[in-house]
């Protein structure tokens, strides 16, 4: 049993990492992304990035929203 507890603790880690590396990943797209609507000098550049970063918000919404209208 303990072995199979030693396992687990770290795939478990392992997971956390991953998951937090992820998160991290994606909030620095987001941020990026924002600061290039921004900060381009090009008018249609900042019309792309903004049109971008609607398409990142957009699917956190969308997932969100599919949660939330299940019915159980």
């Amino acid at each position: 049993m303990s072995v199979l507890l030693t396992i687990l603790e770290s795939v478990f880690q392992e997971a956390a990492t991953l998951s937090a590396a992820t998160g991290l990943t994606y909030t620095s797209a987001v941020a990026a992304v924002a600061a290039s609507s921004v900060l381009f000098r090009s008018q249609q550049r900042r019309r792309d990035a903004r049109a971008t970063l609607r398409i990142l918000m957009r699917r956190n919404d969308r997932s969100r929203r599919n949660m939330t209208d299940q019915d159980f």
